[in-house]
């Protein structure tokens, strides 16, 4: 188990003894103080009682998951106590506000005054209990960082000067950021290191070996030899290994044309490995995409049923479902499914981009792909995690290799989960061309640089706009 992973199990295990530790001391208060008619019942019969039973065993389970949608278990290594605090006296406010209105409104009180002191109590005995726990682990770990006893163990990408000059910036640092430098990595074979390189360098052709030898988590890119194009080949190759990459804010600059100060981890390095939105929105996001897609599986089965039945009868030779090989979130293949819209020999020659009148598409197919009826089984894609509902398209390697060759910062889209739809579908619609897709990842990389709710909900509404209109192809 990594560190981040035992920081966040620790998480998890205090927040549920805090709250529920939290909820039987406030029914104490509730009982001593609150309520009137409890002259007939014992403390021990009040605590023991089905209502206030279930409450103690339920309550701390929903405050669990509300902290998961706040974003509490999210990057967890890097949050400050202040952020913690934040949290913790935001989620709790809601925690109390849901129980009130669960149970607690219908305790007999004599006024208003009470019941503003009863729901006064719940809050500050939940925010006391949560937040001193976190920030006690907070502390413990920020302490065990800067005596060098945990950290990220991390490669440095280059063998140049300057992969030398960030060691010694990290290491003299006098703040510790939890980078453990175990050594470099040479992207270029015919590149020899610097004589005083301190630290083990290996090729880039062994960096898996080592990463699982040494338990890396953290990947720190420095400018390639051979300019920006190559810089962004690499970063791209180092997407699959599923480790947080950073880069220089100069860097990055050059990359997007702008900086971005949301994913800076300390002073001298910006992750491009994660989109860079707050961790309430991501969690709420994640969650909301298995409920949603749980749901529409459940209600649309019987659409999918008869889409199937249609498929076999107009368009047999083929099965029912297309299994297709894309590339999605940090670079991980997975097989995308949608219902099948064309012939079984419609790629015998090699990969093809489709068009309106494609001869290869069937008539069943070009309605479902006209209503966006083909892309219903992606919702499967959503559960397993491999795909959100909204997010940048996938593309197939073959085409994402021509992509990177033209716009090398396309690789900045796989730091976010693919989608069902997006705001390049919506906007601009299929491609047809490479330089269309080039076209069309402009608005995906707006997109993953405004994500939240609000564009996420317009952006469904318009593809809903689109499958009533049957503006699909």
């Amino acid at each position: 188990m990594t560190v981040e992973a035992r920081q966040k199990a620790k998480g998890v295990i205090a927040d549920l003894v805090a709250s529920v530790l939290s909820i039987l001391l406030f029914n104490i208060f509730r009982y001593e103080w609150f309520i009137d008619n409890t002259g007939s019942w014992s403390l021990i019969q009040f605590l023991t009682s089905k209502t206030v039973l279930t409450g103690s065993i339920v309550f701390p389970i929903m405050l669990l998951a509300i902290y998961y949608l706040s974003g509490a278990y999210y990057n967890v290594m890097t949050r400050s106590r202040v952020d913690e605090l934040t949290n913790t006296v935001i989620s709790t406010a809601i925690g109390t506000i849901i129980i009130y209105f669960t149970i607690l409104i219908d305790d007999i009180v004599d006024d208003k005054s009470t019941t503003y002191e009863m729901l006064g109590s719940l809050w500050l005995t939940l925010t006391l209990a949560v937040g001193g726990e976190r920030i006690y682990l907070s502390s413990r770990l920020i302490r065990r960082v800067r005596n060098c006893r945990s950290g990220y163990n991390t490669l440095i990408i280059g063998v140049t000067q300057s992969a030398i000059n960030m060691v010694d910036k990290l290491s003299n640092s006098p703040k510790t950021l939890g980078f453990n430098i175990i050594g470099y990595v040479n992207p270029v074979a015919y590149a020899s290191a610097p004589g005083d390189i301190n630290l083990p360098v290996y090729p880039i052709e062994h960096i898996e070996d080592v990463i699982r030898e040494h338990n890396v988590v953290k990947l720190i890119v420095m400018p390639h030899r051979d300019g920006i194009h190559a810089t962004m080949r690499l970063i791209n190759d180092l997407f699959p290994l599923g480790k947080s990459i950073f880069i220089s804010p100069l860097l990055m600059h050059v990359i997007s044309g702008k900086s971005s100060f949301g994913n800076v981890s300390g002073e001298p390095l910006v992750d491009v490995s994660h989109p860079d939105i707050s961790p309430s929105t991501a969690s709420c996001k994640r969650a909301a995409d298995i409920v949603i897609s749980a749901l529409a599986l459940t209600l649309l089965s019987p659409l999918f049923l008869a889409i199937a039945a249609t498929i076999l009868l107009k368009s047999p030779g083929g099965g029912i479902l297309y299994r297709q090989e894309r590339v999605g979130f940090r670079k991980k293949r997975f097989n995308i499914i949608k219902f099948r819209t064309m012939r079984p020999d419609a790629e015998d020659n090699g990969p093809a981009l489709s068009s309106s009148d494609d001869p290869r598409i069937t008539p069943v197919g070009r309605f479902l792909r006209k209503y966006r009826l083909d892309e219903l089984p992606q919702f499967w894609n959503v559960i397993k995690g491999e795909m959100s509902i909204v997010g940048p398209r996938p593309e197939r390697e073959y085409y994402i290799s021509r992509i990177v060759e033209q716009v090398p910062y396309y690789s900045l889209i796989h730091n976010v989960r693919p989608g069902i739809t997006s705001w390049g579908m919506v906007k601009y619609g299929y491609a047809t061309t490479v330089e269309q897709m080039i076209e069309r990842l402009q608005y995906d990389l707006v997109y993953i640089e405004n994500i939240s709710f609000g564009v996420d909900i317009k952006i469904i509404l318009y593809t809903v706009r689109t499958v009533f209109t049957g503006k699909g192809v």
